[in-house]
């Protein structure tokens, strides 16, 4: 039986598409829509754990990755 695990999808627009990143492991992909970047990554990073020599996944993955937003005074 297959694990599952979470990791974080930071998705934003570039150009005429969008980048999907997973910081934890510093995997990107990209699609047309959101929801295209979005399924891009998920088979990206289930290809990543497919193939990737266990020491490779402990040496990239980052546990502790914190998605926050900041106020700055501009100008």
């Amino acid at each position: 039986m297959a694990q599952s695990r979470r990791m974080t999808a930071i998705i934003e627009r570039e150009g005429d598409g969008y980048v999907a990143l997973c910081p934890e492991l510093d995997i990107a992909s990209q699609g047309n829509t959101i929801e295209l970047a979005r399924a891009n990554l998920k088979e990206a990073l289930e290809l990543f754990f497919e193939t990737a020599d266990p020491a490779e996944v402990k040496a990239r993955l980052h546990d502790d990755v914190f998605v926050t937003r900041v106020e700055i005074a501009v100008g």
